[in-house]
């Protein structure tokens, strides 16, 4: 990994390739297997509301979470309590060259997203000079409204909070390294391991089918998202082979998750 040589164990175990690719396929399945557990396996009744729904999902990616870790902590044998830290360099979560690893790929994400950016600036600007039929509401207090909405919202934590600090937890923290130990080299890593990534959104594909949505159209629209999927996988891939601190992924990737869903 093409990050400092102290931020990850001096002789890190190396498993055979085979099995490294077995355990992300397995990770990949069991974080969206997991998300079904609690009606199919548990034989939970339905959520009522939408919030419950998402509640429920949020448990269980933090369950499959917290067991792609442990067993990419078994698999690498990396079980360490009297050095946390070599632990979690193995994870990639560390603070060696944190500002170069947060700062350069903060900007060089922001980049692709400027026009959003400013679109969204400017529509928030204009709003703040209208009165919206609320007299004597400066833009301050609209700022700190729409802050407490968001915060409420749990679309917002789905896909600014969860789905990016579980996903790439699992997809990257966890895959990469054991691919790494598995002896691919770092080019076969950042374009084949987002096809784990890519996978583990099939079963948008029979969710949408259950919403009532035709075949075509659905297959249209889960190819499009599995092709923005391993895009984004790549760039994330680089990033953390490259930066090292799996820190920045959690900082500057919510925005690209949410454009994912």
């Amino acid at each position: 990994m093409a990050m400092p040589s102290d931020s990850h164990p001096s002789s890190p175990p190396v498993i055979s390739g085979t099995a490294a690719v077995a355990a992300c396929a397995a990770m990949a399945v069991s974080y969206v297997a997991v998300l079904y557990a609690p009606t199919l396996l548990f034989r939970l009744p339905p959520a009522t509301s939408l919030r419950a729904f998402f509640h429920r999902r949020f448990v269980c990616a933090a369950v499959s979470s917290a067991a792609s870790v442990l067993s990419t902590a078994a698999l690498l044998r990396v079980w360490s309590l009297s050095d946390w830290s070599k632990v979690l360099a193995v994870f990639g979560i560390g603070s060696d060259h944190l500002l170069e690893a947060v700062v350069i790929p903060l900007l060089l994400t922001s980049l692709v997203y400027a026009g959003s950016f400013v679109a969204r600036l400017w529509v928030m600007s204009s709003s703040c000079g209208r009165d919206d039929g609320e007299v004597g509401v400066g833009c301050t207090e609209k700022l700190a409204r729409w802050m407490q909405t968001s915060l409420q919202d749990v679309m917002v934590w789905r896909n600014l909070v969860v789905a990016p600090l579980t996903e790439e937890l699992v997809f990257r923290a966890c895959m990469i390294p054991l691919l790494l130990c598995g002896g691919f080299k770092m080019h076969n890593i950042i374009f084949l391991s987002p096809i784990f990534f890519s996978l583990a959104h099939l079963n948008h594909l029979f969710e949408l089918h259950q919403q009532g949505c035709n075949f075509m159209r659905s297959l249209l629209i889960v190819g499009l998202q599995l092709g923005y999927t391993v895009i984004f996988g790549w760039y994330a891939a680089f990033l953390f082979i490259r930066t090292g601190p799996a820190n920045s992924l959690f900082i500057i990737l919510p925005p690209i998750h949410n454009k994912c869903y």
